[in-house]
């Protein structure tokens, strides 16, 4: 099982690089390999799904929640140029979001995740991102979930980079 405590701190930091920048680089800056796009995170306690990919590799966002009202979030999907990586990074531009969240998971669609983390808020307004606790997600081979019982129900950003399972020739 992969997560942020067991990969190499030089590895974790270009992957951290590389997730980074596929989440800042603007959709139009290269269109086959980056895109960011908006949706909707809905309160009522209903599971809802967003996916957003790029060829055959897919991220899908699943989650439930409750209070407040909609709030614009942004997805961000990214393909390295030699297409080994893939990223996926989702958040609430605004900061921390105000939904209390009873569920989520995002999952990678073609790839195997070598590095993923959650946070109760971002960077935004002078803010500094504040990642969970360690106990409060799951990270997976291909999936990253709240951790039923330990995960506070406070989520305003997650980002997971995967490594692509293309075959070598």
């Amino acid at each position: 099982m992969a997560n942020q405590k067991n990969f190499p701190v030089a590895d974790t930091a270009i992957l951290l690089f590389c997730a980074l920048i596929s989440a800042c680089v603007p959709a139009e800056a290269s269109p086959e390999n980056t895109k960011t796009v908006e949706f909707n995170v809905k309160p009522g306690g209903v599971v809802h799904t967003f996916t957003e990919g790029i060829r055959e590799f897919e991220c899908t966002f699943t989650y439930a929640s409750q209070g407040g009202t909609n709030e614009q979030w942004l997805m961000s999907v990214g393909l390295s140029d030699d297409d080994r990586l893939f990223s996926c990074s989702l958040w609430r531009p605004q900061g921390k979001s105000y939904l209390f969240f009873t569920q989520f998971k995002a999952e990678l669609k073609g790839a195997k995740i070598e590095y993923a983390n959650a946070y109760s808020q971002t960077a935004a307004g002078g803010q500094r991102d504040v990642p969970l606790k360690p106990e409060e997600f799951i990270v997976g081979e291909s999936t990253v979930t709240h951790n039923e019982g330990k995960f506070n129900a406070q989520l305003s950003k997650l980002t997971a980079l995967g490594r692509t399972q293309r075959d070598e020739l």
